[in-house]
């Protein structure tokens, strides 16, 4: 591995972790572009975006942890509205909530989550699994759009 694969790889996780925080990230231009430019395997990609955005959420599992008094903080991850809408659908779905956080709105049920104190290991796991299988989507589809 050469110190520009280390850069680009170490780029794609910085994308994926501020993707999942309060910063104004995108990772998935960056993510697309490498697997495009053949950076490095695919399964490299996804690994090392998923660990970025899935420590990204851990972030918002500890400022959810941190309490409610933090939420009406402009840096908070999540808008009153967000977290409303999250809280609601955690009272109704639960822990199964974290599956969706992969989505725009996903943000909000990794705090959630932390206000809620679900257990650590049960919040890693299925944030692990909704974060990896986004990027699993996500390299499939550029693939089909790149004919590959």
């Amino acid at each position: 591995m050469t110190w520009s694969d280390a850069a680009e790889l170490t780029g794609l996780f910085v994308a994926a972790f501020g993707a999942a925080t309060v910063l104004p990230f995108q990772s998935e231009f960056v993510f697309a572009g490498l697997q495009i430019a053949g950076a490095a395997p695919v399964a490299t990609l996804i690994v090392v975006a998923s660990v970025g955005n899935t420590l990204g959420a851990v972030v918002n599992y500890i400022l959810g942890r941190g309490g409610a008094q933090l939420a009406s903080r402009r840096w908070f991850p999540a808008s009153e509205t967000q977290m409303a809408r999250a809280e609601r659908l955690y009272a109704r779905w639960g822990v199964w909530t974290l599956l969706l956080s992969w989505a725009p709105f996903g943000d909000a049920f990794t705090v959630i989550a932390g206000l809620m104190r679900t257990p650590f290991g049960l919040f890693l796991l299925l944030v692990a699994v909704a974060k990896t299988g986004r990027y699993a989507v996500l390299a499939w589809g550029t693939a089909a759009a790149i004919g590959a």
